[in-house]
């Protein structure tokens, strides 16, 4: 998995009824865009360090705003 500040992360819900969550990713701790991601969530602005793991999808910067 590789991001770049900016990037969305896209975390899936694990049972059924949960919903999925988006967070933007605010800074890129790992080597050359890896995780742990410093990210912030849309839902309820929380902050968080996450490192993401097989329910998860980075929607990167230029794929969002259709350039690319």
């Amino acid at each position: 998995m590789q991001a770049e500040v900016g990037d969305k992360l896209c975390v899936h819900g694990r049972v059924v009824g949960q919903e999925d969550r988006t967070a933007e990713i605010l800074e890129v701790i790992g080597a050359a865009g890896a995780p742990p991601y410093r990210v912030r969530f849309e839902d309820d602005g929380h902050e968080a360090l996450v490192s993401p793991g097989p329910d998860s999808v980075v929607r990167h910067l230029d794929e969002e705003s259709g350039q690319g």
